[in-house]
């Protein structure tokens, strides 16, 4: 199947420079470039693409906005582009459901290497067995990488799937900050603790508002942990 990317980036080199390389990445790739919010709305609902990457800053509506409307009714992974080094800035965009962000100016290397590790997330690892669990109303299947909760399908995008899955297979026991972030985003994003507590937040949200409260447990000074019981 070729991979279909949308790039939202007002600025015609910097759109240039991602394009370029996720067709280094994956030479059979479609890339299709919006300049604004409103016509990356447009070419995302036209043409779904399997991966978006999406500028800040650009005309509106803003990248905020755009992930904020894609994920009303997608978990296809996003890539954000911002100008400014600033926590609030990247917060904001991993809590609106992005998946990862990048800051301009960037490295190439840097950037397929983000888009890969992106991508990478959407598949179970080879070397992985798969995994059933179940406890209570809850239940998740790395087969078809089904979550549900009640009977009913929680969606998740793919890296609050494989951060779940990694919090499964250890299924009480806590599993260290560092651990969790090598394995679920890469040994490049061991110390990014903020990445791994918005994406808990993020889980959280999903789950307990479908009635698995507390299914995820800190751990002070130890991490997080998956209860392996009704009764944590």
């Amino acid at each position: 199947m070729t991979l279909k990317v949308l790039v939202a980036e007002d600025s015609q080199d910097v759109a240039q420079v991602v394009a370029f390389g996720a067709r280094m990445t994956w030479p059979d790739c479609q890339v299709a470039v919006a300049v604004n919010g409103s016509d990356a709305l447009r070419r995302f609902q036209a043409e779904s693409p399997d991966l978006v990457v999406l500028d800040i800053s650009m005309p509106p509506p803003d990248g905020f906005e755009v992930c904020r409307r894609i994920r009303e009714t997608s978990e296809v992974p996003i890539l954000m582009l911002t100008a400014y080094d600033t926590t609030p800035d990247k917060v904001r965009a991993l809590d609106l459901g992005a998946d990862d962000y990048l800051t301009k100016p960037f490295d190439h290397l840097e950037l397929l290497a983000r888009l890969r590790a992106l991508v990478r997330r959407t598949t179970r690892p080879l070397a992985q067995p798969e995994v059933d669990f179940s406890l209570a109303d809850f239940s998740i299947n790395s087969a078809t990488r089904e979550v549900r909760i009640q009977g009913d399908v929680v969606p998740l995008t793919s890296t609050e799937y494989r951060l779940l899955e990694e919090l499964v297979r250890h299924a009480g026991t806590a599993q260290p900050h560092r651990v969790l972030l090598e394995k679920v985003w890469g040994p490049e994003y061991a110390n990014e603790i903020h990445y791994l507590k918005i994406f808990v937040q993020r889980l959280r949200r999903k789950l307990d508002r479908r009635g698995a409260e507390s299914l995820i447990r800190t751990r002070r000074g130890e991490g997080y942990q998956l209860s392996a019981s009704e009764h944590p």
